[in-house]
């Protein structure tokens, strides 16, 4: 692969042909931004796909915007906000200046609008559950919203900064009806939908009125008459476009190219150390074999992560030794130490006083039980490459791993069953409450707990975690179930996905933000030099 890569720096030739689409350059004050997928539509309310999120991020905004520390919580449509000492009710006090890109106004009603059509169970929103226990929202004035829970929700403003809570106009949605999101979006964003046309383009416009941009930005007002989000599944033809000027950037950089991208003197690639993507793989901890924490631990001690990751990732991934990135918040060192390191001898004398006997062919058995199990997952390069690495590792201590990867269109369908004993996995969070309150909760089994763990003190945790009154009580809360979840090996982490945002010499000002995997944000300190 680093052969054809080196081979697709230096010539177009040397690649797949560019399709006809890609056969002019980049027009003057057009963004041409390159990515690998398409989303099904662009509802924030009814869409979790990154490539969906990526583009609602630019085409509308949220009452309060995230700091690229992925921390800091800073204004968005909402210029202030007070938080009840009960911690139920929060006030959002409204800027006055905003209009959707049809030019009407922006008022309380909006947010109210918004806010119920994503909660109400006819929108059938899979991430209703962000929203937190809303009791009402509503308008006071046209500018002051109510937002009102029945129990404290220490998440509520970060969850408020993700796309699924972009406000949306009342009018647009209904003229549209369920093609909301696939014919048109009448959004507050930097940049207004023009067309899209699926699986090739989707055309932004800049909006004209657009001046209230996020504090974390330079420039409040965006830079560039158009952008347009070209679709490119194959690799190396995206990394062609990027080189001969048919495109200008792109956070989809294959892992195998980003060492060689850095040394390209054409190209500029930023990175953002605060990027909370992760791969892991899940034990479903009531089928046979990995219901035994003795074999969990092993197989965690098992496989070697640093050798696995690095030969798979090429450095554009970290080794994960704890559940959530350290950068995040709510992170727990303690649970971090946990997790067990790789060691080989330690995992088969862990399997021998379980036990655990090897078979003639190598493989263990105890009480009549042999070493076995599934795992299920999504078909791509990197997976296939990972689940046979794990699979080779685990063969060493007398563990059989069978693999079963599916394409994306049938594997969620297939993760959302009780087939599987074990299943891998990549995600996004924000917080390390926010990751945990979705996948370890056992009121959310079947999915997203797909590993079915249901035990008392880890609900309460994090129940505690999301209704604490303070920082502290919400990070003690929060730290125990990670110590909790760690002692059991309820997980076998994996990697931390790096995030790389390279760009062509006529971009100006590219900095890769990366919440909820979107690497450009609003990308409104973006420029072109011609």
């Amino acid at each position: 692969m680093k052969k054809t890569l080196a081979a697709a720096m230096l010539s177009l030739a040397a690649v797949a042909p560019v399709a006809d689409a890609l056969a002019q350059a980049a027009p003057r004050d057009t963004l041409v931004v390159l990515r690998e997928y398409d989303a099904d539509r662009y509802d924030p309310a009814r869409s979790t796909a990154r490539s969906a999120g990526e583009v609602i991020y630019m085409m509308s905004d949220t009452l309060v915007s995230l700091d690229f520390d992925q921390k800091t919580v800073r204004p968005g449509l909402a210029e202030s906000w007070t938080v009840s000492p009960d911690g139920k009710l929060y006030t959002f006090k409204l800027r006055q200046d905003v209009t959707f890109c049809d030019g009407k106004k922006m008022t309380a009603a909006d947010v109210v609008y918004t806010i119920n059509r994503w909660i109400a169970p006819e929108t059938r929103s899979p991430v209703r559950w962000r929203a937190g226990p809303v009791k009402e929202v509503r308008a006071t004035d046209p500018y002051t919203v109510e937002y009102e829970l029945t129990e404290p929700f220490g998440e509520l403003l970060y969850q408020l900064t993700l796309f699924f809570a972009s406000i949306v106009d009342k009018d647009n949605v209904e003229k549209l009806g369920a093609n909301f999101g696939v014919q048109g979006f009448n959004g507050t964003g930097p940049y207004c939908w023009q067309s899209w046309t699926p699986r090739q383009d989707m055309v932004l416009t800049r909006h004209p009125n657009y001046t209230w941009g996020p504090p974390i930005y330079q420039n409040r007002t965006p830079q560039i008459g158009r952008v347009i989000w070209r679709i490119i599944p194959e690799a190396n033809t995206r990394l062609a476009a990027l080189q001969t000027g048919q495109g200008d950037i792109t956070q989809y950089v294959p892992p195998f190219a980003v060492a060689q991208l850095q040394r390209v003197p054409t190209v500029k690639v930023a990175t953002q150390p605060n990027y909370f993507w992760d791969f892991f793989l899940g034990f479903k901890v009531d089928k046979p074999v990995v219901n035994d924490p003795v074999v969990r631990r092993a197989i965690n001690m098992a496989i070697n992560r640093e050798a696995m990751v690095k030969a798979v990732f090429f450095g554009a991934a970290q080794p994960a030794d704890a559940y959530v990135n350290p950068n995040t918040l709510g992170y727990d060192a303690e649970a971090a130490k946990l997790v067990p390191a790789y060691d080989l001898e330690a995992a088969k004398k862990l399997l021998d006083e379980a036990g655990w006997v090897p078979g003639p062919d190598g493989i263990r058995f105890k009480d009549g039980e042999r070493a076995s199990f599934n795992v299920y997952g999504i078909q791509n390069a990197e997976w296939r490459r990972m689940t046979e690495a794990m699979q080779a590792d685990l063969r060493r201590v007398g563990i059989e791993m069978r693999i079963q990867l599916w394409d994306a269109t049938v594997a969620w369908g297939k993760l959302a069953t009780q087939e599987f004993d074990s299943f891998v996995m990549s995600y996004p969070y924000i917080s390390a409450t926010d990751g945990f309150a979705l996948y370890f909760d056992g009121a959310n089994r079947p999915t997203p707990n797909r590993m079915n763990w249901n035990d008392e003190r880890t609900n309460q945790l994090l129940a505690a975690a999301k209704t604490g009154l303070t920082p502290e009580a919400r990070a003690a809360a929060i730290g125990e179930a990670q110590r909790i979840i760690a002692q059991n090996n309820v997980w076998f982490p994996i990697a931390r996905e790096n995030l790389y945002v390279a760009s062509s010499q006529r971009v100006e000002g590219a900095r890769a933000h990366g919440i909820y995997g979107a690497g450009l944000y609003k990308g409104l300190d973006l420029r072109l030099t011609r």
